[in-house]
């Protein structure tokens, strides 16, 4: 599986401790230029992301050009805009996102759209992780990632952790 991933996804696997399960996951993972950029600013400037690095094995590819469904989208940062485009330009099976906008502009795309949390529902369902739970707690502890409880729940029923 080919996937290209925007910054969020890749920043938060890396600020819990699991940006392993990339490489585990899927066959290659590439990401334009500017999510290497915005990662870099992140970990340069905000706190909590200091001292982060790109995982390895990850492989930068610029697209060739942005497609006007997507530079017309509203409310996509750059980083979000060159994924996309290099997903559809490389007939990419998936794309790692977790903005909801980013989101709902790859499923418009007719791309499959993967976050964080499907990663992890992925792993656990690969036999790569034991629970999700502590990961969870971790990403909204440790990463501030934001998440409604609902969500959380759903979660956590789907890797049969309901407890």
């Amino acid at each position: 599986m080919i996937v290209v991933a925007d910054t969020s996804v890749l920043i938060n696997l890396c600020r819990i401790g699991q940006s392993h399960l990339l490489q585990q996951l899927f066959h290659e993972v590439l990401i334009p230029p500017e999510v290497a950029a915005e990662f870099a600013r992140l970990v340069s400037f905000v706190p909590r992301f200091a001292g982060l690095s790109l995982p390895s094995g990850i492989r930068q590819q610029s697209p060739t050009a942005v497609p006007s469904r997507i530079r017309s989208a509203p409310g996509l940062d750059r980083g979000e805009i060159s994924a996309l485009s290099l997903a559809v330009e490389i007939h990419a099976d998936a794309v790692l996102v977790d903005e909801r906008r980013g989101y709902q502009v790859a499923l418009e795309l007719g791309l499959l759209a993967i976050g964080v949390l499907g990663i992890l529902l992925r792993a656990k369902s690969a036999g790569l992780l034991p629970a999700v739970r502590p990961l969870l707690d971790s990403l909204q502890r440790d990463a501030g990632f934001w998440m409604l409880e609902s969500l959380r729940q759903q979660v956590l029923h789907l890797a049969d952790e309901d407890s």
